[in-house]
């Protein structure tokens, strides 16, 4: 560009000269012809035939000024082809430099990408960190789209463009979807305060909340909506129709809170649905559905919970050692300085408090001295006081529900006759717990060990109390199954009767309809053992929030305020502040499970009523936690909790699935109540459904595939 400006700078001076040489001969020529006229003037009278010397000579001055008129302009034509050549090729120099240095300048732009993305791990002071960033910010911006200039480059532009937004919506959706994380920030908050092990509790919570809603959502729109749309209305049928003895008191709150009138005959429970094969306009299969959805509950549960294991599997040993220079880690690398709100880093202060308590506690752990004999002795000792805790708490489960079969026979029964089995039940599971932690304390195990040991106390407790319950309870199913015989002749005999009284002797009239109302009914055991799961899970709810509100809030008020006016200190005595019973609080959700996945079956609605306790009672429990418990005396990490949680969900799974297989594969189903009346067997929709809806070819499959000589290996690969 310089050697451009100066020529054009010489070609306009060389243009100045020639005109000021022309103006000059111009002048010239005026002059000698002014001379020339006035010479000719003067001379005319002389002689006209010879030319004077004057006029030779300024002939000859006129022919070289327009010689060099024309060497002057031939020069300039000559200087203006130079000087566009020049140019030429400087400008061709530059663009092949340009296409030489542009793999450089890629190379230069992604190294210096790539220095941004690794800035956090350079050991640098953050004073150089935050100039070499700019620079190299600076550097990107100005460069990458300098690359984007050249012939054939806008497509490079273009996709660097659309990288550059789609590395910012990645960006932005992964916010948006830890944003949508149900409860985070008060699990963060919980976790802040009282430690990973009270969080783990939360997080157990949430994940059951995610299942069940999924479960409801099988139930719900596979078997409850297409009943309700396209079955018989209520009061077709006498399945559907509260009995014309009951009709009174139907709609009495007594009796709602015992689920039986209007409830018992509705939706919530199995008897309500119909056993015609198709129903409505879309022909839904609906007894076909009943059992799918029933075995598909059991099947998705155990798919979630053991990928939930897998994964944490795999984070624990992806984690790496983690036991060396602990203290130096958390002192050097625990504070996260994007933190820019007060509250926030409030709770990453108190976070990072609790986990050096957690690293103390096992750090005295592994230099503990003991005498070996005597632990031994202690914990032989409390072992044996907590099997007997267990078998007691298990003969008291069989003697009430044996009772209260007495009782269902007899007429006029309190209020507390009719629930006893759930009272007992669950004043066992409040108080045994606590009765349990008083003993292990003679063990002195590690609390995180002495957890482990107390959640497989509790389980084995609420486990013994559920499988008492429930053999009581086929004592039950089959004194009903005894009676549903007798009642089976009584119907036939009743619509014999109407038949023949209304027919009277005109063989050929048809007689008037019988009154669903009117109709004897079987005892439906089916719907009897869907009530019993119904009452256990509405009464464990009552005294889980009873416990909370009078055990925890107001004993913390008591201790808050009484304390200025007590004899002792109250916060540092008895009572005290109440602390977060883990282990309580994780089996009653896991016996809750059980509860659900085997009633399910029985009563579709309780999915729906376990959906909404856990929605309300991470609500409940979050609020107690922060307003009225303290955290734990020795706080410890929860170390591989969630997967321990989910080794007793998954026993609780497979030992809530055997009543269910045992009542499917064995117990023939009610005569007048549910999907399945009518048939000897509940899998026996299978078949007929193999054999009216498919070919013959594919009823032989199922045949081969049934034979036990498949089914029997299939088990034990699975076990």
């Amino acid at each position: 560009e310089d050697k451009e400006e100066d020529e054009s700078k010489e070609e306009d001076n060389g243009s100045q000269q020639n005109r000021a040489s022309r103006r000059k001969n111009y002048q010239r020529k005026n002059r000698d012809g002014k001379k020339a006229r006035e010479e000719g003037s003067q001379k005319k009278d002389r002689s006209k035939t010879a030319p004077t010397k004057d006029q030779k000579e300024s002939e000859n001055k006129e022919k070289k000024t327009t010689k060099r008129g024309k060497e002057g302009e031939s020069k300039q034509k000559k200087d203006r082809k130079n000087s566009t050549s020049s140019a030429s090729s400087n400008s061709s120099d530059e663009e092949s430099l340009s296409e030489e240095e542009l793999a450089m300048l890629k190379e230069q732009v992604e190294q210096k990408k790539k220095l941004i993305s690794t800035m956090r791990n350079k050991p640098w002071r953050m004073v150089k960190k935050l100039s070499v960033l700019r620079e190299a910010q600076d550097f990107v911006e100005k460069f990458e789209g300098a690359l984007g200039k050249g012939k054939g480059k806008k497509l490079y532009a273009y996709k660097m463009m659309m990288a550059k937004k789609w590395v910012k919506f990645k960006r932005d959706f992964e916010n948006f979807k830890t944003q949508c994380i149900p409860w985070e920030m008060k699990i963060k908050e919980v976790e802040s305060h009282f430690g990973s092990s009270v969080a783990s509790y939360f997080i157990f919570l949430r994940w059951m909340y995610g299942v069940n809603l999924v479960l409801f959502g099988l139930i719900f729109g596979l078997v409850i909506i297409p009943e309700v749309l396209m079955g018989m209305p209520y009061g077709s049928m006498p399945r559907k129709t509260v009995p014309r003895a009951e009709q009174a008191t139907a709609m009495d709150f007594s009796v709602l809170w015992d689920f039986e009138g209007y409830i018992k005959y509705s939706a919530l429970f199995y008897g309500y649905y119909n056993n015609q094969r198709t129903i409505g306009w879309l022909k839904y299969r609906l007894p076909m559905a009943y059992f799918m959805v029933g075995i598909s509950v059991f099947g998705y549960s155990l798919m979630v919970v053991i990928r939930s294991m897998a994964r944490n599997a795999n984070q624990s040993t992806s984690d790496g050692d983690d036991d060396n220079f602990i203290f130096s880690w958390k002192m050097f690398t625990s504070w996260d300085y994007l933190i820019g709100n007060p509250e926030t880093a409030d709770n990453k202060f108190a976070s990072i408090t609790t986990s050096f308590k957690e690293s103390i506690v096992d750090e005295q752990e592994s230099n503990k001295d003991e005498n070996i004999h005597l632990r031994r002795f202690l914990r032989v000792l409390a072992n044996v006081l907590i099997i007997c805790c267990l078998c007691g708490s298990g003969y008291l489960i069989y003697f009430v529900v044996k009772r209260s079969q007495t009782f269902s026979k007899m007429q006029n029964v309190g209020w507390y006759e009719r629930n006893e089995v759930e009272i007992v039940m669950s004043l066992l599971g409040m108080f045994c717990p606590p009765l349990f932690e008083t003993i292990a304390a003679l063990e002195n195990y590690h609390p995180r060990i002495g957890l482990k040991w107390q959640l497989g106390r509790i389980f084995a407790l609420f486990l013994g109390n559920l499988y008492t319950f429930l053999l009581a309870l086929m004592d039950d199913v089959n004194e009903k199954l005894a009676e549903e015989d007798v009642v089976k002749n009584i119907t036939h005999w009743t619509l014999l009767g109407h038949h023949n009284s209304s027919a009277g002797n005109d063989s050929t009239a048809t007689p008037p309809p019988l009154d669903p109302a009117d109709v004897p009914r079987g005892p439906c055991w089916e719907t009897t053992v869907g009530i019993e799961f119904v009452r256990l899970t509405v009464s464990d709810i009552l005294v889980t929030y009873i416990t909370i509100l009078v055990g925890d809030f107001i004993r913390a008020c008591f201790v808050r305020f009484v304390n200025y006016c007590w004899c002792w200190d109250l916060e540092a005595g008895f009572p005290s502040y109440a602390e977060f019973d883990i282990s309580g609080n994780v089996l009653g959700l896991i016996f809750n499970q059980g509860m659900i996945w085997m009633g399910s079956f029985y009563a579709p609605g309780l999915v729906g009523i376990n959906v909404l306790r856990l929605l309300t009672s991470m609500y409940f429990q979050c609020w107690a936690v922060m307003s009225s418990n303290v955290p734990h005396a020795r706080v410890f990490k929860a170390s591989k909790s969630n997967n321990f949680y989910m080794g007793l969900l998954l026993l609780i799974l497979f030992l809530s699935l055997l009543p269910v297989a045992y009542t499917i594969m064995s117990l023939p189903p009610s005569f007048d109540c549910g999907p399945f009346s009518g048939k000897k067997r509940m899998y026996d929709v299978i078949q007929e459904t193999i054999e009216l809806d498919f070919p013959l070819f594919v009823a032989k499959i199922f045949s081969y595939v049934a034979n036990p000589g498949l089914i029997i290996p299939a088990i034990l690969l699975m076990v």
